[in-house]
């Protein structure tokens, strides 16, 4: 559905450059399709030879050319931006913010139109083409919407769609801030093969691959984890032995409790993200 409709990426940062080079490289948009802008004329001047993606640093030349605009911008200059380009934006365009914190209520709130809003909440791991985004809509989209929303999406990795936008919250203390959970304990899977005698860069890289596997195992069979726990263990065995452990040591406590800190986090940091977005200056 991507393959004639326009896209303008305004700004080109971590996440901005993900998703061009995902959809250049799964060739879900054609490059001539794609405008990025930011203030940086070097980092434009990469992408547009590596990826062969039109480039500008004039914001509403982009807006106004788009069927889609993706605003992948810091929060807090998201209300700048958008007042920026606010006179091009109408019902024609589908108006995509990725900008953490900032609730569709903000934008419609800011803007005083009505607008194709949706709010996207990706993961740090698209840049390696294995994000995690969610996907909420506002009350004005249209049929289609959220397919192309999620088109554009799963050329970085996975894409689920909530109906829920308050449930927002709950997906950054899960996926959002996931990856540093997972990191962590890759560390401490990495740190306990040390202890046990094998060398760092050995024991990273097993601990590293086991998760990856694990995780790919998960997706691909679609089986409950418990059941593909269950695989592994066997009577009286290593495997049993260290869950054991686990179980001991409180590990799902700790991350159910890890997630539901994480967002509560986001919610107090929405409210004072959303407060500050309202109030900025005209």
């Amino acid at each position: 559905m991507l393959k004639n409709k326009t896209i303008s990426l305004i700004g080109a940062g971590n996440m901005g450059s993900a998703l061009l080079n995902g959809l250049v490289r799964s060739k879900t948009a054609r490059p001539e399709n794609l405008i990025c802008t930011d203030i940086r004329e070097t980092q434009l001047d990469q992408l547009q030879q590596a990826l062969g993606v039109r480039t500008t640093t004039d914001n509403l030349a982009a807006v106004r050319e788009a069927d889609i605009v993706i605003y992948a911008v810091k929060p807090q200059i998201l209300a700048d931006v958008l007042k920026e380009t606010a006179e091009v934006l109408d019902l024609d365009k589908v108006v995509i913010s990725i900008a953490a914190g900032v609730s569709l209520v903000a934008i419609e709130s800011k803007l005083e139109k009505e607008l194709r809003l949706i709010r996207v909440m990706p993961n740090i791991c698209a840049s390696v083409g294995m994000g995690a985004s969610a996907i909420a809509a506002g009350k004005h989209v249209k049929e289609g919407d959220i397919e192309l929303a999620k088109e554009i999406f799963d050329s970085v990795g996975t894409s689920i769609f909530i109906r829920e936008n308050v449930l927002m919250d709950a997906i950054t203390g899960l996926s959002g801030s996931g990856p540093a959970y997972i990191f962590l304990i890759i560390d401490a899977m990495a740190d306990a093969g040390v202890k046990m005698g094998l060398y760092r860069g050995d024991a990273l890289a097993l601990s590293a691959q086991t998760v990856l596997g694990a995780a790919k195992m998960l997706i691909e069979t679609g089986e409950h984890p418990g059941l593909l726990k269950d695989r592994v263990t066997s009577p009286g065995g290593t495997a049993i032995s260290g869950l054991h452990t686990l179980e001991t040591g409180g590990l799902r406590t700790t991350i159910i409790n890890a997630v539901e800190a994480a967002t509560r986090r986001s919610k107090e940091l929405g409210r004072i993200i959303d407060e500050d977005f309202i109030n900025s200056k005209e």
